[in-house]
């Protein structure tokens, strides 16, 4: 019944006009039953302290960006309620080389409206996070050399990204303020992300210009959607401490719908900002028959990551330079299989106008690569590097999005094990429109 209640409350009670929201950066306000709305009426710009950054509500889930991240925000007030919505769309075109590479038009996507209110001694949020990837995304799946996971017609993809679901999340969250310094939090939502893991890839400030998934995506962040998700947390200083029980499977092939499941997996994570500039985080979780592959198998998941943001200038001329250091790690219970996988990603906005980024992964492949051949059991047959490097120019801005249009290349170095499927240094290209709601 909660489910159903909440489903209505975010899907359907969300429709809105919005202004801009002005870039000011917030005041530190003395404890009061005022701060949760005094830190709602800042979302426009970077926040004080890391207990504001809680209560911006603004990255997947309950992660957490550096404090300094001023997100982009269309937002208008409605009575006591705080009206909000960000998103973006990257329409691709992916073309690859090599045995196994593949060509596609795809777009990927997401639209996040919120709400907030205060009452009482805290802060109310509902917030919902859709996506038409079902849709803009054909075959179930883009190309992607490496990439695994999930499936498509009841096989499993091989060298492809899945899209996500319609209903990315659903999610009530309550942000009560015990004492001058201890803020507890808890989120529930039908569909929703756990704390495992750092802000996943499509809400990454550092990822914001790059159209496709990491290949460590499933040993990082693809618990982004999950579905029954409860997290408790707490926020003292500079320390944000969570845990969470969720259902474990990931989502099936029926990316239109939401699925049940019982609380059969948990997770916990621990993130600290030591300056506005930084955030870090160490999370652990148990996840329950997480793959549709393997049924049989449970995982425990080990990330850590270190997020940096810095911005110079203003108006305009304002640049900023966001990046992520980060390790996460598949453990198959009951076997010795580990699976690595680590990343860099960096993106440099020049004033307003340019954008650069990178991304670098060495990252673990399992003999799910092989598709038809795989073995029952599965096992790491290979390490992957993959070098990309991108750049996109605005074309055009308006009073509530812009435009970005470029290009970007990835170069591909293939393990031994693997070189009769792929070539040595296969190649992908992407040219994209980026069009981000907001400023």
């Amino acid at each position: 019944m909660f489910c159903r209640i909440l489903t209505l409350l975010c899907v359907t009670g969300m429709s809105f006009p919005f202004a801009l929201a002005q870039s000011q950066p917030s005041q530190e306000q003395p404890v009061s039953q005022g701060d949760a709305m005094d830190s709602a009426m800042q979302m426009g710009g970077p926040a004080t302290t890391l207990k504001d950054n809680v209560l911006r509500h603004t990255a997947s889930g309950t992660s957490l960006e550096p404090d300094a991240v001023a997100p982009p925000m269309l937002m208008t007030m409605h009575g006591n309620w705080m009206l909000m919505l960000h998103g973006q769309a990257m329409i691709a075109e992916q073309q690859q080389t090599g045995p196994r590479g593949h060509d596609k038009l795809f777009s990927a996507n997401w639209f996040m409206p919120m709400a907030q209110r205060e009452i009482g001694r805290g802060q109310l949020t509902l917030r919902t996070m859709l996506s038409l990837e079902p849709a803009t995304i054909s075959g179930r799946y883009y190309p992607e050399l490496f990439q695994q996971g999930e499936t498509a017609f009841g096989k499993p993809i091989v060298d492809g990204q899945h899209p996500h679901n319609l209903f990315m999340e659903i999610a009530g969250i309550y942000d009560y303020h015990a004492s001058d310094g201890l803020l507890l939090s808890i989120y529930a939502a039908p569909v929703g992300d756990p704390s495992l893991g750092p802000v996943a890839f499509p809400h990454r400030i550092s990822a914001s210009e790059d159209p496709l998934a990491p290949l460590g995506h499933h040993l990082e962040d693809s618990t982004h959607i999950a579905y029954e998700v409860v997290t408790a947390g707490a926020t003292y200083g500079r320390v944000h401490w969570e845990a969470s029980g969720f259902h474990g499977r990931e989502p099936g092939e029926n990316r239109w719908t939401i699925a049940v499941g019982g609380l059969d997996s948990w997770s916990t994570r621990l993130t600290v900002t030591p300056t506005r500039t930084f955030a870090m985080q160490y999370s652990v979780g148990h996840l329950h028959s997480p793959e549709a592959l393997h049924p049989e198998e449970d995982v425990l998941r080990q990330t850590a990551s270190i997020a940096y943001h810095h911005g110079w200038g203003s108006g305009d001329e304002a640049s900023t330079l966001d990046g992520l250091l980060l390790w996460g790690r598949n453990h198959t219970i009951g076997t010795p299989t580990n699976a690595n996988g680590y990343l860099l990603e960096a993106t440099a906005q020049i004033r307003k106008r340019d954008s650069l980024w990178t991304r670098m992964e060495n990252v673990d492949r399992t003999t799910d690569l092989l598709g038809a051949a795989a073995p029952a059991e599965e096992t790491v047959v290979g390490r992957v590097q993959a070098y990309t490097a991108g750049y996109t120019h605005r074309i055009y801005r308006n009073g509530w999005s812009w435009y970005n249009l470029g290009a970007q290349t990835t170069f591909y170095d293939t393990p031994g094990t693997l070189r009769s499927l792929y070539g040595d240094h296969p190649v992908g290209v992407a040219v994209v429109l980026n069009i981000h709601l907001g400023r």
